[in-house]
């Protein structure tokens, strides 16, 4: 079997042997029963993931996967598409919104080339991003498909391969993020495709273009999924005629997260796009799966209800790079501080009844 084959075999649900484990011991802390809400919650999950009444989250590591997109070239974002490889260099700099929040966060940042429109071999050779890099960009999807269907599975096994080397090296914690310029343009055919709903239903300004660049949008989204027809019941049909390297890239890692038991907090609307690819593709990887806040990207709240996934943060953010999802992690860390250090009534000498009045 392929590395794709043999991940969507292996993914299991969450144990619910462990949740209900994890539960009963959340409920027996000093604390009024459910008085810590969604966090409670969470920490059920992290503890049915790891399989551990201690969960850890130290190792923390957000991935942004780069790539273009041939679609930019009919006029769907308010930035040319030499923005991608601009914005590489300040990841690596350091200075960017991601290494900023990553910091606070204490995850690193690692950036991957899915398929940027620009050279970035030297980043490569002196280590400071990563290579899976399929083309310079996809093709324009309103005239064609996207990419190959082999170039959409080397897209996702490029997020397994890269998951697999992270746990090797010891994660606990892991983010999506993204870069490319016209993205947000991908993410929503995908959605309309998944979801069987219409372009103006899923679209919104992205990098903030004008009434009538988001008239033109629509109408190529439209034109994509004539011209194409990606098969709902085939995601890799759908990411091949309407999706992006690093789309592909970020189902990958969920995927990859779900196979090796990693909680994957998902980032925002692009990052959501690969989400709905990878539970389409393995619907047990969804159990994995944390979504980090919701985006003010028009679909994306579309996107969370596909998914039924209920995010940890509504800051009215919409910038990508797994920005989103890095702030988030301080909250999955709290989640795993609740199970793993709180007292229980017992341990408190605390009477629950007294407790809970």
């Amino acid at each position: 079997m392929s590395l794709l084959e043999t991940t969507i075999a292996g993914i299991e649900p969450v144990s619910g042997q462990w949740r209900q484990k994890a539960r009963k011991h959340l409920d027996n802390l000093a604390i009024p029963r459910g008085s810590l809400g969604e966090l409670l919650n969470l920490a059920e999950q992290l503890a049915g993931i790891r399989q551990d009444l201690k969960p850890r989250v130290e190792r923390k590591v957000v991935v942004t996967m780069a790539g273009d997109h041939g679609v930019v070239a009919a006029g769907v974002s308010a930035f040319p598409q030499e923005v991608t490889p601009q914005m590489v260099y300040n990841f690596v700099a350091g200075g960017a919104a991601i290494n900023v929040i990553a910091r606070v966060a204490g995850a690193r940042v690692v950036v991957v080339d899915m398929g940027v429109a620009g050279d970035l071999s030297g980043l490569v050779e002196r280590g400071q991003i990563l290579s899976y890099r399929i083309a310079p960009g996809t093709r324009n999807m309103a005239e064609g498909p996207a990419m190959s269907r082999e170039q959409a599975n080397k897209a996702l096994e490029a997020g397994i391969d890269l998951v697999g080397k992270l746990v090797a090296e010891g994660l606990d914690l892991l983010a999506t993020g993204d870069m490319g310029i016209g993205n947000t343009t991908p993410s929503a055919a995908i959605l309309a495709a998944l979801a069987g709903l219409p372009a103006r239903e899923v679209t919104g300004r992205g990098t903030g273009i004008s009434d009538e660049a988001l008239e033109n949008k629509i109408r190529v989204i439209d034109a994509a999924l004539a011209v194409n027809r990606p098969d709902a019941h085939d995601p890799v049909d759908v990411l091949a005629k309407v999706g992006g390297f690093e789309i592909g890239g970020i189902a990958g890692l969920i995927l990859g997260a779900a196979y090796y038991k990693i909680p994957v907090v998902v980032d925002g609307f692009i990052s959501s796009a690969g989400a709905l690819l990878a539970k389409a593709l393995a619907p047990a990887s969804l159990d994995y799966m944390i979504a980090g806040h919701r985006s003010l990207e028009y679909g994306h709240r579309l996107m969370l209800e596909v998914l039924d996934l209920r995010p940890l943060l509504d800051l009215n953010m919409r910038l990508g790079e797994g920005s989103g999802a890095a702030l988030a992690m301080k909250v999955v860390e709290a989640a795993a501080a609740v199970i793993s250090d709180m007292l229980t009534f017992d341990d408190a000498g605390v009477t629950p009844d007294e407790a809970r009045e």
